[in-house]
C-alpha cells in the first residue's frame, strides 16, 4: 500500500483515539518544518501500525503506556493518557501497567506516570 493511501485511515483512527480538538491543533500547528511530521506519524505510526488488525487499540493505548513510561516521554504520555482511556483503559488497568514498568524500568519512571495520569484522569480527559 502507498504511503498516500495510509493517510486517510491513519488520520481517522488517529481522531478516534486522540479526540478531533487535539488533532486538529496539531494539524493547524504545522508549519513548513513541522508538517512532514505530521504526515509521517499520520501514515506511519497511525496509518501502517495503528490500523493493523493483530491487536485492538485498547491493547495498542497499553502498551504505549508502558512504552513512554520506559522511555521517560512525560508529553507524549500524558496525550496517549487521555487517548488510553478512550480507548477503554481503567484507572485500575493503568496502575498495573505502571507497577510493572516500576519493576521493570524503575520507581522514578513509574512515580512519574503515576502522577500524570492522576492529573489526567482528574482533568475527565478522554473527552472532546
Amino acid at each position: 500500500m502507498d504511503e498516500k493511501d495510509l493517510h486517510a485511515p491513519g488520520l481517522a483512527v488517529r481522531r478516534q483515539v486522540l479526540g478531533d480538538a487535539y488533532v486538529n491543533e496539531s494539524v493547524a500547528k504545522a508549519d513548513a518544518f513541522m508538517a512532514p511530521l505530521q504526515e509521517y506519524l499520520t501514515e506511519h505510526c497511525w496509518g501502517a501500525v495503528w490500523t493493523r488488525p493483530g491487536l485492538d487499540l485498547k491493547t495498542r493505548s497499553m502498551l504505549n503506556l508502558a512504552m513512554l513510561t520506559a522511555l521517560n516521554r512525560p508529553h507524549e504520555l500524558r496525550i496517549h493518557l487521555r487517548g488510553a482511556i478512550r480507548n477503554g483503559v481503567t484507572a485500575q488497568e493503568m496502575q498495573e501497567i505502571f507497577l510493572q514498568c516500576g519493576a521493570y524500568c524503575g520507581a522514578p519512571a513509574a512515580l512519574e506516570s503515576f502522577k500524570i495520569a492522576k492529573e489526567v484522569l482528574a482533568e475527565g480527559a478522554g473527552a472532546d
